[in-house]
């Protein structure tokens, strides 16, 4: 008998998989932000409601009821999840994690204007920093999220961005690799230069994102090695610029760049006035809360020996929060800190891009200065 992959496989919440509210959760307070807003009172007021695509609010908040260390606990299957679902949950979880935003007051922003970043590093800061990296999560409007996708629709995805890689200008000219087809040593170069996603996380595999394994995957590397793309990770695309030291100005260009191009290129290839799913009030959307706006996360890894001599993660990430940043571990989320931090934006709806990255900016100046600070007193006593 082969049992369920809880890393890989959709596992359902024995309450929830019978449309009822967890009994485990009644009487109980959480720290999710999902199960926070919403009670049983709620859930059972609208958990007969249903998506065209099939998307019920059992379905939304699995993966919080599946995984008690989630943050946010709760993921769209699709556009109509945002509405259906709004009032009773999207709603409040979008307004405690994006600093008060208000979906039905308020339109997001978008700047992708570089020239307009105008908080610099300081020249401590370019000592320190080791690379710079900017992502954004982007969800083609002509297919369903993934979360209630196929095989097939993942497929059909895969394919369509396989022919418009080949389209790909200025310096951005790469190769696709499938996840299906790739060589054990291709697949090796791209684990050992941390390239490759791999699934295996246990939030995504509790809303289905992981479905159909390994098929409709694969990942596009340009021959400079500094734009890459994942298709169907978890959103359709994953758009990440990325290189060595600080010129996060030129990395933020090198990828609205790339994004530009394959935007355009969906219009013509599907005949559609749009490509990704986007609304004024919520921005992109994508498949979880956090990343919606302008799914976009600026980020750079920094060495601060002084201060991990001093403060834990939990210290740190405390300061970065102040200029609505966060601190990651040294290889990214659920990492342990080791000896570099992951700093960057933590809020990405309501804010532009141009200001996200000087959020980023500011915090990374500030914490470098702390980590000065802390060399200067030791060397004056």
């Amino acid at each position: 008998m082969e049992f369920p992959n809880p890393k890989y496989d959709l596992i359902m919440d024995e309450d929830l998989k019978k449309n009822k509210w967890p009994s485990h959760l009644d009487g109980k307070d959480s720290d999710i932000i999902a199960l926070e807003v919403t009670g049983k009172r709620e859930f059972e007021k609208y958990c007969n409601l249903k998506t065209k695509g099939g998307w019920s609010l059992a379905r939304a908040i699995n993966t919080g009821v599946m995984n008690p260390t989630s943050l946010i606990g709760c993921h769209a299957g699709d556009a109509e999840s945002y509405s259906l679902f709004g009032d009773v949950l999207f709603n409040k979880v979008i307004k405690r994690y994006h600093d008060g935003y208000n979906v039905t007051k308020r339109k997001h922003v978008t700047n992708i204007n570089a020239d307009e970043i105008t908080t610099k590093w300081t020249a401590h800061s370019k000592e320190h920093i080791l690379s710079s990296r900017v992502r954004v999560a982007r969800n083609i409007a002509s297919f369903p999220l993934n979360p209630t996708g196929s095989k097939e629709s993942r497929l059909a995805i895969c394919d369509l961005m396989e022919r418009l890689f080949q389209n790909l200008q200025g310096g951005l000219t790469g190769k696709f690799y499938r996840h299906t087809e790739m060589s054990i040593d291709e697949q090796q170069y791209l684990v050992d230069k941390h390239y490759l996603f791999r699934g295996g996380d246990r939030m995504q595999a509790a809303s289905g994102y992981h479905q159909h394994w390994p098929h409709g995957r694969g990942i596009f590397i340009s021959d400079s090695e500094l734009f890459l793309v994942w298709v169907n990770e978890g959103d359709h695309l994953r758009i990440m610029s990325l290189e060595t030291g600080a010129d996060i100005e030129g990395v933020f260009r090198r990828l609205f760049r790339g994004v530009k191009q394959l935007e355009e290129q969906i219009k013509i290839e599907l005949a559609v006035e749009s490509a990704f799913w986007f609304t004024p009030s919520h921005g992109h959307l994508t498949c979880c809360p956090s990343n919606l706006g302008t799914g976009m996360r600026a980020s750079v890894h920094i060495l601060l020996p002084n201060v991990l001599k001093l403060l834990s993660k939990a210290d740190l990430d405390k300061i970065a929060r102040k200029y609505s940043c966060q601190v990651r571990g040294s290889f990214g989320e659920h990492s342990k800190l080791i000896d570099r931090l992951d700093i960057s934006n933590w809020i990405r709806l309501g804010r532009s891009e141009i200001e996200l990255v000087q959020d980023m900016i500011l915090c990374v100046n500030n914490l470098i200065e702390l980590n000065e600070y802390i060399v200067d007193s030791n060397e004056s006593k």
